[in-house]
């Protein structure tokens, strides 16, 4: 029960659009624009850094949010498994980041909202993210290949910080989280397909977050 009651939770903490939110106080409706895409990229793209970094943190402070509010409620009768509640907390914040039902379930990515979990759940995480990120972006450009290697990266890590015990849960809960981890990524694979389509085609759009540049 306490599961289902986090995914709720998070679900709710999700649905706080902040690309929407910001759109339609300027007038618009973002997924009318650009990529159509509800999130940070197409933020920045459409009306700018100041609205593309408020959308980035607004996502990823809902993510942290949910969970300190989850930690707070469990924290004393779960306190041994609060990884993992923390995981299913986030999984509900990106399902209703990316499928908010009074938009049409038409929402963004999830990106944003993941590196709350990270920022959440282990520095270490956060940091090797940052990095994967940050690196991609500065050497190829791509917002969207930064993504996908940060949640490659972020699996594996997983399992390899579960298993030298950094989560203190035994291996049942450990084989949970990962199968939420593994089910996370598979969604941000397909909530990319048409990224990994133009990667591979050489067609992808590129962001320059220094100057611009045209291609």
């Amino acid at each position: 029960m306490e599961r289902l009651i986090c995914l709720a939770i998070g679900y709710v903490f999700g649905l706080f659009q902040t690309s929407y939110i910001y759109g339609r106080m300027h007038g618009i409706d973002i997924r009318n624009y650009g990529s159509g895409n509800a999130g940070t990229t197409n933020m920045l793209r459409t009306l700018g850094t100041k609205a593309g970094i408020l959308t980035f943190f607004g996502d990823c402070f809902k993510c942290v949010f949910a969970v300190w509010a989850v930690r707070l409620i469990f924290g004393r009768t779960y306190g041994e498994i609060l990884p993992l509640l923390s995981y299913y907390t986030a999984a509900g914040v990106i399902l209703g980041h990316n499928y908010p039902f009074y938009l049409g379930f038409r929402g963004g990515k999830g990106i944003a909202a993941t590196a709350g979990l990270l920022f959440s759940l282990n520095w270490m995480m956060t940091l090797l993210g940052i990095v994967t990120f940050g690196g991609t972006l500065l050497l190829t450009h791509y917002v969207s290949l930064g993504s996908l290697l940060v949640y490659a990266g972020m699996m594996i890590e997983l399992v390899i910080f579960g298993q030298m015990g950094l989560f203190g849960m035994s291996q049942p809960y450990l084989n949970e989280m990962y199968a939420i981890g593994a089910a996370l990524t598979v969604l941000a694979y397909w909530k990319h397909r048409e990224n990994i389509k133009r990667l591979i085609h050489g067609n992808e759009r590129k962001t320059y977050l220094l100057k611009k540049k045209k291609e």
